[in-house]
């Protein structure tokens, strides 16, 4: 699996859709939805890269989802021995990023959604 496919898959496992933030469809057409928007950079072996995703709820006044998939995805790192995914020719080791999770403003009152920061290393020679 390359680099992208091991993000995605990663994003993919808390039970919503998660998407590459470049590809999320338009927003009329995830109105009602929830999903998880993750950002995509890579590099080589020793490269600590920092990574986001943002959790959205739509149609709601509630920040309950968004708030316990933050918790869960630092739960599931918590457990994960070693931190890492297989990749191609190596492992991504990740961590918590600092701040891990921050409510995003937002003007539209049925919108809510919460920003995660992970640290990423590829431990890989390319």
């Amino acid at each position: 699996m390359n680099k992208s496919q091991a993000l995605h898959q990663f994003w993919s496992g808390f039970g919503l859709p998660a998407w590459d933030e470049n590809t999320v469809p338009e927003d009329d057409a995830i109105r009602g939805e929830k999903y998880i928007a993750y950002s995509v950079s890579t590099g080589s072996l020793d490269d600590v890269i920092n990574l986001t995703a943002k959790i959205w709820d739509t149609n709601t006044t509630s920040w309950s989802l968004v708030e316990s998939k933050a918790a869960e995805i630092a739960e599931h790192i918590a457990r994960m021995v070693p931190p890492t995914i297989p990749i191609d020719n190596g492992r991504l080791y990740i961590t918590e990023g600092r701040p891990f999770s921050q409510r995003i403003p937002n003007p539209d009152d049925l919108v809510r959604g919460v920003y995660i920061n992970i640290q990423a290393e590829f431990l890989t020679a390319y």
